[in-house]
């Protein structure tokens, strides 16, 4: 999963902040205008978009970036069908990436996914394996005494 550069953008000059803070008072209403088009944003995205622009309202430069989204490894294991032991073995040999906050591990979803990936692969490769060798003659040479 792609992850786009963080965007800095600095503080406005106070007198746009104070129109923005003005004009954000009271209003929980944010729609937006993609070429030429309305668009009312769901739920999630307004309060995105209603934060970032009060941080704006105050004064303050914003970033703004994406967050990988990161799995308890009890979370991790059961996506991945696996013991909490086993992924916590496979991080400690850097087999699956790992993060700590603090004493926790957080796992990236992509590497589960990744990894799932990886082993349905080779099911398929073992499979179309077993059956090459099935479809092999078997018993050594031809003919008899």
């Amino acid at each position: 999963m792609a992850l786009i550069a963080p965007r800095m953008a600095g503080a406005l000059p106070p007198e746009e902040a104070v129109k923005l803070q003005q004009v954000l008072a009271g209003s929980d209403d944010v729609t937006v205008f993609v070429d030429g088009t309305v668009h009312r944003l769901p739920p999630v995205a307004r309060d995105a978009v209603v934060d970032l622009l009060q941080r704006f309202s105050r004064g303050e430069a914003v970033t703004v970036s994406s967050v990988e989204e990161m799995l308890t490894t009890s979370k991790a294991a059961e996506l991945a069908g696996i013991s909490h032991t086993y992924l916590r073995n496979m991080t400690d040999r850097g087999e699956i990436p790992v993060e700590y906050r603090g004493s926790h591990r957080r796992i990236p979803l992509a590497a589960i996914m990744a990894w799932l990936e990886g082993q349905k692969k080779d099911r398929q490769k073992k499979a179309a394996g077993e059956q090459a060798d099935r479809d092999e003659p078997h018993g050594g040479q031809a003919g008899g005494d």
